[in-house]
């Protein structure tokens, strides 16, 4: 299976492609965000609405396994959905998220709202880096190509992601399955210590849109802070090619190797 996961009913088939790099057994924050993500997103609205809030709590480490799921509508009204979900391994859920989907109407804003433009090189910009060494085997199905800083490098960054690998099989990519995705790496993408010395796992991922990105490519403009006693916080602006769309946060949770 070439795709990251396998839906049948509410039973999931996790292929090795899911393992992320901190132990080859659990998966990369990505994989089980953008699965939340594609499950809410298939829950039937009263009317058009768009995905502006994703919320993932990691409550335990994510097996590369067989998974099950819940999906649950908290809320549902003409304006709003709210839709719970829950992973879990083994009888035991091991990820608890909420998406927040917001009602879809033209409003008469002024003539100057508009997306703030990025700054940076887009990614097909000539001369951007581009890792060949991937730290995990989610990461060799995502193309990275560096602005400012690097990933799993020293400082904040700046960095475009764009998803290659199918997350469900036979399914394409959503666009807020994309922001997700990219969201993820904001740790990797600003880390403040040293991979090969300390991990700096996320124990959940908050992403927060103004609208649905366009494009396949993702810029996390990325940075961490880290307190003196085993916590911190990894934040991300959001971007594609027209702009600035959204916000991204991780609680970290940080140990010595």
């Amino acid at each position: 299976m070439d795709a990251i996961y396998r839906v049948d009913g509410n039973h999931v088939v996790t292929s090795p492609h899911a393992a992320g790099p901190w132990n080859e057994t659990m998966q990369h924050g990505s994989a089980p965000s953008a699965l939340v993500t594609w499950l809410a997103e298939q829950m039937p609205t009263a009317g058009p609405m768009h995905v502006t809030r994703v919320t993932i709590d990691l409550l335990r480490p994510v097996p590369v396994a067989p998974l099950t799921f819940e999906t649950e509508i908290l809320r549902d009204g003409r304006k709003i959905q709210l839709v719970g979900v829950r992973l879990s391994s083994n009888g035991t859920v091991v990820v608890n998220a909420t998406v927040l989907k917001v009602r879809v109407e033209a409003q008469p804003l002024p003539s100057d709202i508009r997306d703030t433009p990025v700054t940076v090189p887009l990614p097909d910009h000539e001369g951007l880096k581009e890792p060949r060494d991937h730290s995990s085997s989610f990461v060799s199905g995502v193309t990275i190509r560096i602005v400012r800083g690097g990933f799993l490098t020293l400082g904040p960054g700046a960095i475009w992601y764009r998803a290659n690998r199918s997350i469900i099989e036979g399914q394409p990519i959503s666009q807020v399955m994309r922001a997700v995705i990219a969201a993820d790496f904001s740790n990797g993408s600003s880390s403040v210590l040293s991979f090969k010395d300390w991990t700096f796992l996320n124990a959940d991922l908050s992403v927060s849109l103004a609208r649905p990105p366009v494009g396949d490519w993702i810029l996390l403009d990325s940075e961490s802070w880290i307190g003196p006693d085993g916590t911190g916080l990894a934040a991300s602006k959001l971007a594609d090619v027209n702009g600035y769309f959204g916000r991204a946060v991780q609680s970290l949770v940080i140990e010595k190797r």
